[in-house]
């Protein structure tokens, strides 16, 4: 029998041997190899189970519980995405902050007399929900007061109840627009509300503002704010005084202010606090 060549016996031996493979056994018997896994292994495990668990608990947030800006992702996001819809803006619930929440929230926030960021702390939050939710959190439901129902002197006073109460020196016509104020004092604020009809589930500021003085008569169809800015004529009134500027728009009526950052305060649009009016044009209706 002629003799196997040297390279045919070195197939044969290896066939024969399967240890002499090195990929025979790809786990590998070596104590070393048993060594690096022992160490190796638990801490790519934790540092996985700790990657998943933050977002987790992140996105479980209870609303108001963190701040929100661009990036944040979770519940509380999807829950303020609700809030910033029902306020008029179209903004999709996915719970991701992106792009067009961040418009939204700083739209928003201009209006609720709040920094204009795209930023949202636990206690804006609050405020947003305060503004925008048509709820009397339990309380007995108030209706707003009779129109005859006046106090004594020039000026007129906010109710605990959050309604304004007409002074009785006052002209009929502002004590019409008073009373149509308390109509909506305590609806909630939608963008763009009161511009499309006067009965309407919310309001903006300046649907607001038109609102109460159509119920005096003084306007027949809703203004925007850029437009109060020259709307009447220019200065203080004795009654009646409207702040206007291209983003917000209020009054103030008998020494009390009618503006919708206020309902995210109080649960009312009206109040006696004051507020700084540097930025906003100062007009008022002939004879008031």
């Amino acid at each position: 029998m002629a003799r196997k060549a040297w390279g045919e016996r070195r197939v044969i031996a290896v066939k024969r041997n399967g240890s002499a493979s090195p990929t025979a056994n790809p786990a590998g018997d070596s104590p070393h190899m048993q060594t690096r896994a022992r160490i190796f292994l638990p801490l790519f495990a934790a540092a996985a189970a700790a990657m998943v668990a933050m977002p987790a608990g992140a996105s479980a947030a209870p609303y108001a519980s963190r701040t929100l800006k661009s990036g944040t992702h979770g519940k509380d996001v999807k829950r303020l995405q609700a809030y910033l819809t029902k306020a008029g803006h179209r903004v999709r619930a996915d719970g991701e902050f992106g792009a067009r929440t961040t418009r939204a929230l700083m739209a928003t926030k201009g209006e609720l007399e709040l920094k204009a960021d795209g930023v949202a702390t636990p206690d804006q939050q609050l405020m947003i929900r305060r503004a925008v939710v048509n709820t009397t959190g339990g309380a007995v439901y108030r209706a707003p007061p009779s129109p005859r129902r006046v106090i004594p002197g020039a000026a007129g006073k906010v109710a605990p109840d959050g309604f304004a109460i007409a002074p009785a020196t006052a002209p009929q016509v502002v004590k019409d627009i008073i009373a149509a104020g308390n109509l909506i004092a305590k609806t909630p604020y939608k963008w763009g509300g009161g511009h499309g009809a006067w009965n309407d589930t919310g309001y903006d500021c300046s649907g607001s503002v038109s609102f109460a003085l159509h119920g005096g008569g003084l306007l027949q169809s809703a203004l925007v704010s850029g437009d109060f800015a020259r709307w009447g004529l220019a200065g203080p009134g004795t009654w009646i005084t409207v702040y206007a500027n291209g983003g917000h728009v209020y009054m103030v009526v008998a020494g009390m202010r009618f503006d919708t950052s206020s309902r995210s305060r109080s649960g009312s649009r009206w109040t006696q606090e004051t507020r700084p009016s540097d930025g906003f044009a100062v007009t008022h209706p002939l004879g008031l």
